[in-house]
């Protein structure tokens, strides 16, 4: 009975995220696209210039990240200009929530440790 419920679990956490969302994310060059992305919106010339690739490299890894909602564009003059979109981030943070909370736990729990541990030093002294 244990083993059927942890394969629900396991099934259930796999099925949050899709298997395409990190395959998205898994690309370097994606990922360096994403991070460009963070503080504001580029055009495909800006992230040419600061990723130092071909404009057709940057278009396709565009596309991909378009197509699967990562980031959304708009046109201005003769420019295609690209910012972050939320709805895959949001996927990947419900997923990664439960992993976030355990290790905050552990953490607050080596947090308390040390603040015991220095205040057992200073009464020492």
């Amino acid at each position: 009975m244990t083993y059927a419920l942890n394969r629900i679990c396991l099934l259930e956490y796999i099925q949050v995220v899709p298997t395409d969302v990190f395959a998205v994310v898994a690309d370097p060059t994606r990922r360096r696209i994403l991070h460009e992305l963070i503080d504001r919106e580029r055009s495909v010339g800006e992230l040419v210039g600061s990723l130092g690739l071909s404009q057709p490299a940057v278009s396709k890894h565009l596309k991909v990240l378009r197509d699967n909602g990562f980031v959304a564009s708009r046109t201005a003059a003769q420019q295609r200009i690209y910012r972050l979109d939320q709805p895959p981030f949001a996927e990947l943070e419900a997923w990664l929530g439960p992993f976030r909370q355990k290790w905050n736990r552990h953490l607050d729990a080596l947090e308390q440790h040390l603040e015991n541990v220095d205040h057992l030093e200073r009464s020492d002294e």
